[in-house]
């Protein structure tokens, strides 16, 4: 086995682990834990596969957004200590099911399809997929210039194939920082509303401490 196989078996393994820490977890924190592990082995996954761009999407959208806004959403919105979740029979039972289904229909699925074989081309990349959203037709050069690697023009078009799926993964953050920024406004209400009341209650009191305090001598 080579040294790529080793580590994809690898990753692959911390994946499946982590991945099971995320539904055997109770704690919403250390399921986030577990989560982060799961994603980040997902993006190298990526990586190793070749596929740097999904990797790299992998990474800023999902291990640097969701899971960022997750985290603090549970720490703004949590009012007391945490509690631990637990899980009916019922639902082990269904989502069970469910994952025996989905790994057997995966296992057909990789039975049937033919060996990959060999080529002799060039590695397949986003960059053609890219330039397709942007409407941009790839032409392949007829000679290169003397002087250059083969591939200076594909990486000059490298950025402007990028351009639509990076420019949608910022459209994502933007989305998270504004769901972010909410759920820290409204825990800043609750606070204030919280400590409105709580003064209004320490009036009430000392309000009427006074009145009863005054009305005691007139009694005498």
């Amino acid at each position: 086995m080579t040294l790529s196989g080793v580590l994809f078996v690898v990753i692959a393994a911390v994946v499946a682990v982590s991945a099971l820490g995320v539904v055997l977890s109770r704690h919403i924190v250390r399921m986030a834990v577990w989560l982060l592990f799961t994603l980040v082995g997902v993006a190298l996954l990526y990586f190793l596969l070749g596929a740097e761009f999904l990797g790299a999407a992998q990474m800023i959208v999902y291990v640097g957004g969701t899971l960022v806004l997750l985290v603090f959403g549970v720490m703004l919105t949590a009012q007391g200590p945490l509690r631990e979740l637990r899980t009916a029979p019922a639902e082990w039972a269904v989502g069970g099911i469910l994952a025996g289904l989905l790994l057997i229909l995966v296992a057909c699925t990789l039975w049937r399809l033919p060996s990959p074989q060999a080529s002799i081309g060039p590695l397949p990349g986003t960059a053609p997929l890219g330039l397709g959203l942007l409407g941009v037709q790839e032409t392949t050069p007829s000679a290169t210039l003397s002087g250059l690697p083969e591939n200076s023009e594909k990486l000059g078009r490298t950025p402007v194939a990028y351009l639509l799926p990076f420019e949608i993964v910022s459209v994502h953050l933007l989305v998270v920082l504004i769901g972010a920024a909410y759920l820290a406004r409204a825990r800043k209400k609750l606070v204030r509303r919280q400590a409105s009341t709580e003064l209004d209650r320490s009036n009430e009191a000392e309000s009427g401490a006074s009145t009863n305090h005054g009305a005691a001598p007139e009694q005498t």
